[in-house]
């Protein structure tokens, strides 16, 4: 009597099996990769609510919005307060209204001076910073290559490593800028109307600046605070420091005004998303595609078409041209 004998798979139909598995794990990756770049996106306009939020607790309680700083050669110095005496960047004067106090108090000692002991402190600093001043679709907040340091109240950063960021406050559609701060005398008397300040050019965040709700003439919810900043997509991480700039990403983030804290917008400076081996210095851009995240003056956070019409991107970034304009739905 024969008995039957089980059935087995023959070897063809366990490649076609294999085969199948592979088609479907390949239909299903860049689902799984566009569902992580969603949830990216979203934290990453997280972060610029907070720091939108943090500028208005800013404004709540020094009754102005946070200064753009002095300039790259002299870093944050917590003993000179707020506003246009403060040497440090606009994301520096955050750093009270982010529950990060203790980072900002660093070198407090009650002496307004470019000492030893504030050089000390922003050693310690420039190796330091939050994740929310990161997107995470770029990279950590962790130190990378840089330039600076040297500077006025500032140590040679150690091994070239330095924190950066990847969003900027909006300076207008002009650019004020002064060549030299080689002292806490140079710095106090900057003056942005010596530097050829124009109102109607000018946004939220500039040299020396001390910019009041009230002068947002055009409105706060017509109005750039900040956005991400366009940055080579090549250069996130550098290899040295001397491949560090990457489209105005080459100094630490707690440094005064210069492009890697602020940005500007206009027809002339129009906003990109991440390109490789292309340098944008001033402008406005993302890693993300399609779009790029702004926050307003009012605190709110939107998504940003990269062909928004260049004129209401000029008018969005002024904050007093007259010219009110509103983000296109």
């Amino acid at each position: 009597m024969k008995t039957a004998s089980p059935k087995a798979f023959t070897l063809v139909e366990l490649l076609v099996v294999i085969a199948i598995i592979g088609m479907l794990v390949g239909l299903l990756l860049p689902a799984v990769q566009q569902a992580r770049e969603a949830a990216r996106v979203m934290q990453c306009g997280n972060h610029l609510k907070q720091l939108g939020l943090a500028a208005l607790n800013h404004e709540s309680a020094n009754k102005f919005l946070p200064s753009g700083g002095w300039l790259f050669t002299v870093d944050g110095d917590p003993d000179m307060g707020f506003g246009p005496k403060q040497p440090g960047s606009w994301q520096y004067n955050l750093l009270p209204f982010l529950e990060a106090n203790a980072l900002w108090q660093l070198g407090m000692d009650g002496n307004q001076k470019e000492d030893q002991a504030i050089k000390d402190a922003n050693e310690t600093r420039s190796k330091m910073s939050l994740p929310l001043f990161n997107c995470p679709s770029r990279r950590a907040a962790v130190p990378y290559y840089s330039v600076g340091g040297s500077g006025v109240n500032s140590s040679t950063y150690l091994n070239s490593m330095a924190v950066k960021g990847d969003y900027a406050g909006c300076t207008g559609t002009q650019w004020l800028y002064t060549t030299s701060v080689n002292s806490y005398n140079d710095g106090l008397a900057l003056s942005p109307a010596s530097l050829g300040y124009k109102s109607d050019q000018s946004g939220v965040a500039f040299v020396a600046s001390k910019v009041t709700m009230g002068e947002i003439r055009d409105g706060t919810s017509n109005t750039f605070l900040c956005g991400e900043k366009y940055l080579r997509a090549d250069k996130y991480t550098p290899s040295s420091s001397s491949d560090s700039y990457g489209g105005g990403d080459d100094r630490c983030l707690w440094n005064g005004f210069d492009n890697d804290t602020l940005r500007r917008a206009g027809q002339s400076y129009r906003c990109f998303q991440d390109r490789l081996g292309v340098d944008y210095d001033y402008l406005f851009g993302s890693c993300h595609a399609g779009s790029l995240g702004m926050t307003m003056a009012d605190g709110s956070s939107h998504r940003v078409s990269y062909s928004i019409d260049p004129e209401i991107w000029q008018n969005l970034a002024n904050r007093a041209d007259g010219n009110a304009a509103t983000l296109p739905q």
